[in-house]
């Protein structure tokens, strides 16, 4: 006897945040309530994208146009963007958010800079 699948309840819910984290090789996107309970994510490797096109701007408005159509159904109106990394597609994930009717109400820069943190190595002596 085959066993039916329950369809997914969907949660409606108004505003989340977007936790990118963009490196030279690969595009993260999680979208998290504001309680920080994780709604859907994706990445550049995961929509089908190889090798060094991971990491292009163009991987990166796939991935948040996915996210975009997702975030339709549950009913998102309004964004926070958190941008985490050096990477070329932070600006392409916002401007797909905007492009795709969403609203987004603060761009936050969360990428980590170091104190004078850890010591170099020693100096090279010839």
């Amino acid at each position: 006897m085959a066993y039916k699948k329950k369809a997914k309840k969907v949660k409606k819910v108004d505003s989340v945040i977007a936790h990118v984290r963009a490196t030279f090789n690969n595009t993260y996107v999680t979208i998290t309530t504001m309680d920080g309970n994780v709604l859907v994510s994706n990445s550049a490797g995961r929509a089908g994208f190889t090798g060094t096109r991971k990491g292009t701007p163009f991987a990166a408005s796939q991935v948040a146009s996915t996210l975009a159509k997702e975030m339709e159904l549950l009913g998102v109106k309004t964004v926070e963007v958190n941008l985490c990394g050096p990477g070329s597609g932070r600006d392409s994930v916002v401007r797909t958010f905007q492009s795709s009717g969403l609203h987004v109400s603060v761009l936050r820069d969360v990428t980590p800079l170091p104190h004078n943190g850890c010591r170099p190595p020693k100096k090279r002596r010839v």
